[in-house]
C-alpha cells in the first residue's frame, strides 16, 4: 500500500525537553487531534514488564518498537476527520539511530519515505530554561542539543521544510501552531 502525502498531518519534534509534549498536550486540551510520542510510552510500558527494549539497554530494538508506534500512529490517524499533530514521527526514528551511532536499517529508510506528513514541520529548538531529567528522559542537555541537529538534519534530508517553534509560553506557542496548521493545509 502506498500512503500519498498526508497534508493534515503535522509533526512537532527537537531535543528531549523543548517542550513538545507539554504543546501536544495543550493541543489536546483545546481540541485537537494529536499522536502521543512513541519513546516515552515505549519506555514506561518497557519499565512496566522488565523488558529490554530500552534505550540504555537494547537501543536498536527500542528504535524498532518506536518505528511500529510511528507507524500505527499514522495509520490510526486516518480516523480522524481534522488536522492531527503527531509528538514526533517516522523519521525521529532515523534521526534516532544517527544519532546514537547506529546505521539506519533499509526498511526504516523505506519507512520515512512511505509515510509522509505535511511538508511543514515544526521543530522546538533546545530551551535549557525549561529542560529537566526524569525517569524517562535520561539525557542530558548536550545529548537534547545533539538530538535537535539530528533532526533538522534528518527531517531536512526527508524533504520536509523545518520551521521553529518560538521559545514562548504554552498559550502562545498553542496560538502560534493553531495559525501555523489552519494556514498549512
Amino acid at each position: 500500500m502506498t500512503l500519498a502525502l498526508t497534508d493534515r498531518y503535522f509533526v512537532l519534534t527537537g531535543g528531549p525537553g523543548s517542550g513538545k509534549t507539554t504543546l501536544i498536550d495543550a493541543l489536546r486540551a483545546a481540541g485537537h487531534s494529536t499522536a502521543p510520542e512513541a519513546g516515552r510510552g515505549i519506555i514506561q510500558h518497557q519499565i512496566a514488564v522488565s523488558g529490554p527494549a530500552l534505550p540504555w539497554r537494547d537501543p536498536a530494538l527500542f528504535a524498532e518498537l518506536m518505528l511500529a508506534w510511528e507507524m500505527r500512529s499514522h495509520e490510526a490517524a486516518r480516523a480522524e476527520a481534522g488536522p492531527v499533530c503527531f509528538d514526533r514521527g517516522v523519521p525521529d526514528v532515523a534521526g534516532y539511530l544517527r544519532l546514537i551511532g547506529l546505521p539506519v536499517p533499509a526498511h526504516i529508510e523505506k519507512a520515512a519515505e512511505r509515510f509522509r506528513y505535511n511538508r511543514k514541520v515544526f521543530i522546538l529548538p533546545p530551551w535549557p530554561e525549561i529542560f529537566r531529567q526524569d525517569a524517562e528522559r535520561r539525557q542530558d542537555l548536550d545529548e537534547a542539543r545533539r538530538t535537535y541537529d539530528a533532526m533538522v538534519e534528518t527531517y531536512t534530508a526527508c524533504g520536509y521544510e523545518l520551521m521553529e517553534v518560538p521559545r514562548w509560553p504554552v498559550e502562545e506557542r498553542l496560538r502560534f501552531l493553531a495559525n501555523q496548521v489552519a494556514t498549512s493545509r
